[in-house]
């Protein structure tokens, strides 16, 4: 039992603090949307197999060309984990070298590995197109899904157009990849289809992400100035109340 505080004591019955404010402590900043692609190194590294393989099978073949590719993105892999770094571009990136090293196998050519990124190129297309169609453009649902912000933005029609924009920049992208690689496998240059790969990946990818930053502040600051102009008309509402009613506004 404890003693009653003595006249002038300072009292402070708050937890001990553990030198931060609650939900402060060790807080780390959300990771931009590089980082969230693994960063530069992980721009370098996912073309990495591509050019291994096309160099490989160059000189030495087919089948050198695919173990080739799934060694050195199984190499990358373990160099981000040795290294602590995110594994999710370095996973993603070996399952899709070894789907397209296994196509490459059963259909015996070297152009087959990049077939199902050409395909799923054209898969992703049709799907950001769509969602536009049917309201719900995924630049919008995807990024406020992942920041818990709900789905206010759909109400306000400048946010959802924006989101549109960001949505059909990202699905121009895709569409372009399909159209140019696809004409280039139907053409036989494999070392030209892999420059395109790589040419048309992240860094055409990085400028369709300029778009989806441009509708997301877009966004933020139209919801932010409509929750600002419903708190004040809120606020402006009870203040006539009570002054037409005679009651003095309460205190905080």
């Amino acid at each position: 039992m404890t003693e009653p505080a003595r006249p002038g004591e300072k009292t402070d019955d708050r937890p001990a603090e553990s030198g931060a404010e609650p939900g402060r402590a060790g807080e780390r900043p959300e990771p931009t949307m590089l980082e969230q692609m693994g960063g530069v190194s992980g721009l370098v590294y996912s073309s990495v197999p591509i050019v291994v393989f096309v160099l490989a099978n160059s000189f030495f073949g087919l089948t050198v060309g695919i173990w080739s590719a799934v060694g050195s993105a199984a190499l990358i892999t373990v160099v981000r984990l040795v290294r602590r770094e995110s594994l999710q571009p370095a996973i993603s990136g070996l399952f899709g070298v070894g789907i397209g090293a296994f196509i490459a196998y059963r259909t015996g050519s070297a152009k087959g590995f990049f077939l199902f990124g050409i395909w799923a190129s054209l898969v992703y297309c049709g799907v950001f197109v769509a969602s536009v169609l049917v309201r719900w453009p995924l630049a919008g649902v995807i990024w406020n899904f992942l920041n818990g912000t709900g789905t206010a933005w759909r109400r306000d029609k400048p946010s959802r157009l924006g989101y549109d924009i960001a949505t059909l920049a990202l699905a121009a992208v895709f569409g372009a990849r399909f159209v140019v690689q696809r004409w280039l496998y139907d053409a036989d240059y494999t070392g030209w289809l892999a420059f395109a790969k790589i040419a048309m990946g992240w860094p055409l990818y990085g400028l369709a992400l300029l778009v989806v930053v441009w509708a997301v502040r877009r966004s933020d600051k139209r919801l932010k100035a409509i929750e600002e102009a419903r708190v004040a008309e809120e606020a402006d509402a009870e203040a006539r109340l009570r002054l037409k009613y005679g009651q003095p506004p309460q205190e905080a």
